[in-house]
């Protein structure tokens, strides 16, 4: 009888191990403060529902939203919050959400990690019209949290939050796309990306990332070197301006990048642009603590409310508001094709 019992019991505790949850609570409300948004609509895109578990100690904490159905939860919360509406309709649309532990390279131990990728478009009939997106890696560091997945998780549901409610405020950035081809929306505007599918890269000083975009250097600028070749002194017409003017310039058909540390290079695959550097080097803070407008709100759209100290913009000399521990893990980080943000995959 002792050992039914005692064989009873290791089974219901290895049930509750195997059950051990950390839930994403999306309870944060999605008020349109300046009332231009007319209706939200939820697309779950992920080819994969299954988020995935991180390691907590000797046990496997398995990630779920706290409600499975976002479309409803998200939408049916947007109606509650907002009772004066506009015109706008807005798109959400979740890519992809992944929690894992990986071992990186000559790291001792591995790191939770969850990867997020969440756009928003605006849409007039059956047109769609990109505004923004959020395409990153967020990590925990393991040598100050003990229970990683209680670190990501309030992380991923202030990104979602975050990210629904600065896309009220932001505008288009370029064409539409045809309701046909939304679900390749990435592939479709990427056509217009000069930078990349022009055969050689103008030389030149660019300001921000969408002049770099349209391969539009301004003329307005000049660089000055010193007998190293390194860049010291930025010109606008004649009289010497802040570095941080500029986000990059081509010189002989290489692009470079300005980051915290200096100039990058700009490498070419056939999935982008990237620099190899490292969180510690872009980041211009950690935040341990919610999504920030200025980290979610890349590249030139930013740009335009103003708010944004993000990557694509030359303000804070190329440095982005990070979100996660600042590692020092040297990757390849490419430069998103439509925000000119920094996506790690790492």
């Amino acid at each position: 009888m002792k050992n039914i019992a005692f064989i009873f019991l290791l089974a219901v505790s290895g049930f509750l191990n195997a059950q051990k949850q950390e839930l994403i609570r999306l309870d944060q409300n999605l008020k349109d403060k300046s009332s231009r948004t007319r209706s939200l609509t939820f697309i779950d895109a992920r080819p994969d529902k299954s988020i995935g578990s991180l390691a907590d100690k000797d046990e496997k904490a398995e990630i779920e939203f706290e409600d499975s159905d976002l479309k409803s939860h998200l939408e049916n919360r947007f109606v509650s919050d907002n009772k004066k509406v506009g015109t706008n309709d807005i798109v959400i649309m979740l890519e992809d959400l992944k929690a894992y532990d990986e071992q990186d390279e000559n790291k001792d131990f591995p790191y939770a990690k969850m990867k997020i990728r969440i756009s928003c478009f605006l849409k007039r009939n059956d047109r769609y019209y990109f505004i923004n997106r959020f395409d990153n890696v967020i990590v925990c560091n393991p040598k100050i949290t003990v229970h990683p997945q209680r670190f990501l998780v309030p992380r991923i549901s202030d990104i979602i939050t975050d990210f629904i409610r600065t896309s009220y405020m932001l505008n288009v950035t370029g064409s539409y796309i045809p309701e046909n081809e939304f679900s390749n929306y990435d592939a479709y505007l990427s056509k217009n990306y000069k930078a990349f599918n022009n055969p050689e890269l103008k030389d030149g000083v660019y300001p921000n990332f969408k002049s770099f975009y349209n391969q539009e250097p301004n003329p307005e600028y000049s660089m000055e070197k010193n007998r190293k070749g390194k860049v010291v002194r930025l010109m606008h017409n004649g009289m010497q301006v802040s570095l941080s003017e500029m986000y990059g310039y081509v010189e002989g058909g290489k692009a470079y990048k300005l980051t915290p540390v200096g100039f990058d290079e700009m490498q070419k695959s056939e999935k982008g642009f990237y620099i190899h550097s490292s969180r510690v080097n872009l980041f211009l803070e950690a935040k341990n603590g919610g999504a920030f407008v200025g980290a979610i709100a890349g590249g030139f759209v930013g740009a335009m409310i103003g708010v944004a100290i993000d990557s694509a913009s030359s303000s804070n000399n190329g440095a982005m508001i990070g979100i996660g521990y600042r590692s020092t893990l040297e990757t390849d980080v490419y430069i998103d094709s439509l925000t000119g943000g920094y996506v790690f995959t790492k």
